[in-house]
């Protein structure tokens, strides 16, 4: 095999790797809380070298923003119903069942975290934060675009998304379905 053929092999050996190093920081978390390991035994986790991660991440707070935003594309990806309606009881719906699946509350604790790590972490938190608000944001155009009165992505956060991390997060009763879209339905 050439190295163009190589170069253009989809997954393989870095997507691999990446997957490890994601579940290693998964497990960790869950299994310790965030702040309670290094990139040392993130790397042992996952099989690998911890250059490998400075190498392709920088440091653990980068990585753990990584990780937060890549389960959350997977899990959470914005919905195109062809209605706001329709979108934010699909997005709100599939955030319920990510953050109460067997790793959200690990990865939402992560999220939170971030919050609090200093200058590093704070870059990390700012572009997670910046990544989802413009996905949301993208939604929220398409609504107007349609000719729909949207509310702004603040809003959203605050109304559908906040009271759902506050219940997770301190285990204040479960997201059923109907609290999930009553959320949906008084910010609409």
């Amino acid at each position: 095999m050439n190295e163009q053929q190589r170069a253009r092999r989809p997954g393989g050996r870095s997507a691999r790797v990446g997957a490890q190093v994601h579940q290693a920081v998964t497990e960790l978390i869950s299994e310790r809380g965030y702040g309670n390991f290094t990139v040392g035994e993130v790397a042992a986790r996952a099989g690998v070298a911890d250059s490998s991660i400075y190498r392709r991440w920088g440091g653990l707070e980068a990585l753990l923003s990584d990780v937060a935003l890549t389960r959350l594309d997977a899990r959470s990806p914005m919905p195109d119903t062809g209605s706001l309606a329709g979108d934010l009881r699909t997005y709100a719906a599939q955030v319920a069942r990510e953050i109460t699946g067997p790793d959200g509350p690990a990865v939402l604790h992560l999220a939170v975290a971030l919050a609090g790590t200093g200058p590093q972490g704070a870059q990390a938190r700012d572009a997670l934060r910046t990544e989802r608000t413009g996905q949301l944001q993208s939604m929220l155009d398409r609504a107007r675009d349609r000719g729909e009165s949207a509310p702004d992505a603040l809003t959203v956060l605050d109304h559908v998304l906040a009271p759902m991390y506050i219940r997770v997060l301190f285990g204040m009763g479960p997201l059923t379905p109907e609290y999930v879209e009553g959320l949906v339905d008084r910010l609409l």
